[in-house]
């Protein structure tokens, strides 16, 4: 097998996120479902953001927020998306480039306009998204660079993907050339909406072993095998998955194997702020650590602790070295 050039490579939806503090009764007048990700219109985005009090417009994306993780704990990261050439496209390609991931994505001359998601975040820190995909939903399998996903040791997919069919047959494209590479691919299912939209394709992408490792939360799982029993949907993971890990939010979360299930603990925090990126920051650890080589608690560990930190204050990317949280609490890095 050859040498790798990046421990991760995410391919998923690149997005701005404009992040806003609301109330419940802000969301009912609305018409929003807490908690959940809905994708919207132009003319939808527009009304959204004029209604919204003051906010932060931060590069975001689900697999882009993972992405930056990994190189947060020193890791080796690349990210394909796609951006439109405005501002906002401007904006995401410098940030993640900042962060010091490579992006070799080219940005469409023209088309729709970069994606954003409208984030509001309730008192209790949970956060509702209104998602514009734009220019995000054109990435095609032509934007699929197979020297980037072979030289890469995982190359890990969001579930978001699937919503967009240019977008789904790049997912394809690159799982395949991860594989005849020999290198793993890894999914987040993303949201229970998504899942509910995409159930029955999901599962042939986990049990036919075009993906390798599975990322999901309580909520994701129970939609996946359509139960309110939690440890009903672990056991049929664990029969489906060759590789999961579940969180729980503060009760941390469970490895899946065919070999069986552990739980790892989440680390402390002082104060929820916002749970944006949480799922994201998880996975950025837990990658990190698969692609280094060590063993899979520690890696959950890790990733326990990059959600922790993004948790407790505003927007899904960190804000301080991972590596050097890694270090202070005896963790590989």
């Amino acid at each position: 097998m050859a040498t790798t050039r990046f421990d991760v490579l995410g391919i998923g939806n690149a997005i701005v996120d404009i992040i806003g503090r609301a109330r419940e009764d802000f969301l009912l007048r609305h018409g929003m479902q807490k908690g959940a990700m809905v994708l919207i219109d132009e003319a939808r985005a527009r009304s959204i953001y004029a209604a919204m009090g003051p906010a932060i417009e931060i590069s975001g994306g689900s697999a882009a927020n993972t992405i930056v993780g990994v190189a947060s704990f020193g890791g080796s990261a690349a990210f394909i998306g796609k951006v439109r050439d405005d501002e906002l496209g401007r904006t995401f390609g410098h940030d993640i480039r900042a962060a010091g991931v490579a992006f070799p994505t080219s940005p469409a001359g023209g088309g729709a306009s970069t994606g954003r998601s409208y984030i509001l975040v309730t008192p209790d820190g949970e956060r509702t998204m209104n998602t514009y995909l734009g220019a995000a939903q054109e990435l095609g399998p032509d934007d699929i660079d197979a020297e980037t996903v072979a030289a890469s040791a995982i190359t890990y997919l969001e579930g978001y993907l699937w919503d967009p069919k240019n977008a789904k047959d790049a997912f394809l494209k690159a799982a395949a050339v991860a594989h005849e590479a020999e290198r793993l691919v890894a999914l987040t299912l993303s949201d229970a909406f998504c899942v509910d939209r995409w159930r029955e394709e999901f599962l042939q992408l986990i049990r036919g072993g075009i993906v390798d490792v599975t990322f999901a939360n309580e909520s994701e799982i129970k939609s996946l095998y359509q139960t309110a029993d939690f440890d009903t949907a672990v056991a049929a993971l664990r029969r489906d998955a060759a590789l999961a890990v579940v969180t729980r939010s503060e009760q941390g979360c469970w490895i899946v194997s065919r070999d069986g299930t552990r739980r790892v603990a989440a680390f402390p925090i002082e104060r929820l702020v916002d749970a944006t990126g949480a799922g994201d920051l998880f996975a950025a650890g837990f990658l990190f650590g698969l692609a280094r080589g060590v063993d899979l608690a520690t890696a959950a560990r890790l990733g326990a602790l990059a959600a922790a930190e993004v948790i407790q204050h505003l927007g899904a990317r960190p804000e301080t070295s991972l590596e050097a949280l890694a270090q202070q609490n005896g963790l590989p890095a």
